[in-house]
C-alpha cells in the first residue's frame, strides 16, 4: 500500500490491496504534502494518520477492504509500528522521480 504524494496531483493511495508493505512516496522535488492531511514526513520516516488512507483517491469503496485495512493496522501495532497518542501508523519514506 502506497500513500503517493505530488504537488500537482495531492495525496492518492497506489496498491491499495498489498497490505503487507506500507510507504509513502514523495515525489522529487521535495514538497512535503499540507499539514491539513496530518502526515508528518521526517527525513525516511513518516507518521500517516490511521484514518488517512481509507480516506484517498485510490482506497476502494469497500467494506471487506476496510477490514484487511484495520487487521493491518492491528498486526502493525503488535509489532510497534503504530503512534497510539497519534493514532498514526509508521512508514518508510521513498523519494520518486516527478511524474508530471
Amino acid at each position: 500500500m502506497i500513500v503517493d504524494y505530488e504537488k500537482s496531483r495531492g495525496l492518492r493511495l497506489h496498491e491499495a490491496d498489498d497490505m503487507r508493505n506500507f510507504k509513502v512516496i514523495i515525489a522529487n522535488p521535495v514538497d512535503l504534502p499540507p499539514a491539513e492531511h496530518g502526515l508528518k514526513v521526517n527525513g525516511v520516516e513518516a507518521l500517516v494518520p490511521i484514518a488517512l488512507p481509507p480516506s484517498l483517491p485510490g482506497a476502494p469503496d469497500d467494506p471487506e477492504w476496510l477490514e484487511a485495512y484495520q487487521n493491518m493496522v492491528e498486526k502493525a501495532a503488535e509489532h510497534g509500528w503504530i503512534d497510539s497518542a497519534r493514532q498514526a501508523i509508521y512508514a518508510h519514506v521513498e523519494i520518486a522521480p516527478s511524474r508530471d
